[in-house]
């Protein structure tokens, strides 16, 4: 019966686009010919996406299991009418049909706009933007835009980007939309991110350098935080690079003060890694390694030393699953890609977790609680984490498959129903850039 039924699913993905890439694209086509004929001044973007898939052992077993169809078509265009003026939009539709009528606006989102923005500059010193945008900094641990969520995320924005010579300085101001699946998103800026990140590449021997200080705040007492209300600032630095061998690294460091509601905050996180391309039988391979942290509270302290994990893009840091959000946690991750084909990927994942304290909470994710002990008599480690998955470009279309499986470590069996989260699924994207 699952094997009939995941194989009816694939059919559904994968056909339709197949028949397309059988003929002459005429969307591909038309698109190119509308840039074409606007002197490359308008530029059309397509994107849709549809994924089955099954999540069993839902919140380690606390939640039922869940098997959804997800689809995500987004339309949207730029158009420059001149060298120092930049429009853009982009609507999107995002719904799980399967879920029933309550799915959650990770899920759900209706014909709504997702960016809308107005760039004035030329892209050299001085330039300004502001709406609604997806953004993302750095690898996007700190600011990012998860895009294998079905409804992504999109900020309320506005910028001013600076550019001497190496060095490129923004200042920021951004707020995450609240997506609601049955209304207009409209801005809610009670919650909200500003400072300024800076980026000088190439400085010595290849190595480029992010430095950045970002104000986090949350306006609304008892509401995000409890009592009080949340302001936390982040200094971060960031190298990454070349080294011999082929070898290529990244490294960051994020120290944290300020309050978390009543509490004095006083946190931080780190990660550092490392890839290298390599050759497996005349195949060609991608080799990576890393480790990261971030501090977790200790039962007694009068302060909170929980990192405060901003607004991230967390898939595929921390498993495949994208189980857990980068709070209170150690990982251990490796991921080996194989091309046996240009167009064709087969990556291999694992993960290992321990909690940073163990008298802090496992958290997903969002940054909300799986579980806690309190007295830390539960253990530190949280498990280990499997994943397989594929990906293979054919032009404009993408077609993924993928499998994870978690198996508990002595937190999780001590502290939730003892269940191994699985997760499967089939999609297939087609894009339009």
């Amino acid at each position: 019966m699952l094997k009939s039924r995941i194989l009816r699913c694939a059919v559904l993905i994968c056909y339709p686009p197949l028949l397309c890439v059988a003929q002459k694209d005429p969307l591909q086509a038309g698109a190119t010919e509308l840039s074409k004929k606007a002197n490359q001044k308008l530029v059309f973007h397509l994107e849709e996406r549809t994924r089955w898939e099954e999540r069993t052992g839902n919140n380690f077993g606390a939640a039922k299991n869940q098997q959804d169809m997800l689809s995500r078509i987004r339309i949207g265009m730029d158009y420059k009418p001149s060298k120092w003026l930049t429009l853009s939009g982009m609507g999107q539709d995002a719904r799980a049909p399967w879920y029933g009528p309550n799915a959650p606006s990770s899920h759900r989102d209706s014909f709504d706009l997702q960016e809308a923005w107005v760039n004035l500059g030329t892209g050299k010193s001085l330039n300004f933007s502001a709406g609604r945008r997806m953004l993302t900094y750095g690898e996007g641990r700190v600011i990012g835009v998860p895009q294998w969520t079905n409804t992504s995320r999109t900020f309320d924005h506005g910028r001013v980007k600076y550019s001497y010579r190496k060095v490129t300085a923004d200042l920021l101001f951004l707020s995450p939309v609240i997506v609601r699946p049955d209304e207009f998103n409209r801005p809610d800026l009670g919650n909200r991110y500003w400072g300024v990140y800076n980026t000088v590449p190439s400085l010595w021997k290849g190595m480029s350098i992010d430095f950045y200080a970002l104000r986090h705040s949350q306006n609304k007492i008892g509401g995000w935080t409890g009592a009080g209300t949340l302001g936390t600032n982040s200094y971060g630095i960031r190298f990454y690079g070349p080294l011999p061998s082929k070898v290529t690294y990244s490294l960051e460091g994020i120290a944290q003060n300020g309050h978390t509601g009543v509490a004095a905050q006083r946190a931080y996180a780190w990660f550092v890694g490392i890839s290298r391309p390599a050759t497996a039988w005349g195949i060609p391979i991608e080799l990576s390694a890393e480790i990261k942290a971030a501090s977790g509270s200790h039962l007694g302290e009068t302060h909170s030393s929980t990192y405060d994990q901003l607004t991230p893009a967390n898939h595929d840091k921390f498993g495949h699953e994208d189980l857990f959000g980068w709070k209170n946690l150690r990982t251990f991750k490796t991921l080996e890609t194989l091309h046996p084909t240009k167009p064709l990927a087969l990556n291999l994942m694992y993960t290992n977790e321990w909690l940073y304290s163990a008298s802090d909470a496992l958290y997903n994710s969002s940054g909300s609680v799986i579980a806690l002990s309190k007295p830390g008599i539960a253990g530190h480690h949280v498990g280990q984490e499997l994943d397989v998955f594929t990906t293979y470009s054919w032009g404009p279309h993408t077609f993924l498959a993928g499998f994870g499986h978690f198996f508990r470590g002595s937190f999780v069996e001590n502290t939730t129903p003892r269940v191994n989260p699985r997760y499967f699924y089939i999609a297939q994207q087609y894009t339009i850039k």
